[in-house]
């Protein structure tokens, strides 16, 4: 399973009415302080979300990728927004 696939099956336990990953690994290859892993953008919209501060929401998504960070994702860039927005 490639990682964005991992990535998007541990998110739907959100829910998400929306879902994009994006691979930004080539805009940062070789720079300092990157001994591996991917740099990734998610835009996730999700009833989940719904009533909570974006710190909560971060949390929630860092939570089911706990496990891949920082050996398989690098840097992880979040949009999460709730389904009211």
């Amino acid at each position: 399973m490639s990682l964005i696939n991992e990535i998007k099956t541990r998110l739907e336990q959100l829910a998400p009415t929306r879902l994009d990953i994006q691979d930004d690994s080539a805009l940062h290859a070789g720079h300092q302080g990157n001994g591996g892993g991917g740099h990734f953008t998610v835009t996730i919209i999700s009833d989940a979300f719904c009533g909570l501060p974006a710190v909560a929401r971060h949390r929630m998504i860092y939570q089911a990728l706990s496990d891949l960070m920082p050996q398989k994702i690098h840097a992880l860039s979040i949009h999460a927004i709730a389904s009211d927005e």
